[in-house]
């Protein structure tokens, strides 16, 4: 009976070996079951100039698709809002939300290939934390993905990537993903 090997993403194993019994210790535990853990990763690109182009959503959720390798899908909007030239229903971005092996491996080339290629790279900041332990961060240019080819990208757009963690402080969350080695600026000298 030959036996498969399933592949588990290197900061899967990190957290299940190192990090719960880290934050199980820092915050005083009484379970692992309490230990914060990441729950999704929701990447989001909205796409402002999608009313005058239907096309640039395409290509916003081709690219994200790329990106995560997962398919991403087009957020409409909700609401018409005159001002925008904006009617109810329109495609106005794409969003794609990564869970289970997908999220950890999302995870790892944001941190060791993507956010490295940063132009003038100082850390990420730690102020994009919501109160009840989700993390929210801002991207400027699609191009630091290695996927992305940059002789085939018309303009240069960004994004935002939330991570949704069981925390319930910021504290907690903070800890779980600065153990995942996620490179905030020093909290303490941030100018």
């Amino acid at each position: 009976m030959a036996t498969t090997e399933t592949y588990v993403p290197r900061l899967k194993d990190k957290f299940q070996d190192e990090i719960t019994a880290q934050l199980k210790e820092r915050f005083n535990y009484s379970s692992v079951m309490q230990v914060p853990r990441l729950v999704k990763i929701a990447i989001n690109k909205g796409v402002g100039d999608a009313v005058a182009d239907k096309k640039l959503v395409d290509v916003a959720v081709d690219e994200l698709t790329q990106i995560t390798g997962q398919k991403a899908v087009p957020t409409i909007a909700k609401k018409s809002v005159s001002n925008f030239k904006l009617r109810e229903g329109m495609p106005i971005g794409a969003k794609v939300t990564l869970r289970g092996n997908q999220m950890y491996e999302f995870l790892d080339r944001l941190m060791t290939v993507a956010l490295p290629r940063v132009r003038d790279f100082r850390g990420v900041n730690d102020k994009g934390f919501d109160g009840r332990g989700n993390y929210t961060l801002g991207i400027k240019e699609q191009i630091i993905f290695p996927e992305i080819s940059i002789d085939k990208v018309n303009r240069i757009s960004g994004m935002d990537i939330t991570f949704v963690t069981t925390a319930t402080t910021d504290e907690e969350a903070y800890e779980l993903l600065k153990a995942f080695g996620m490179p905030f600026t020093n909290r303490n000298n941030a100018s």
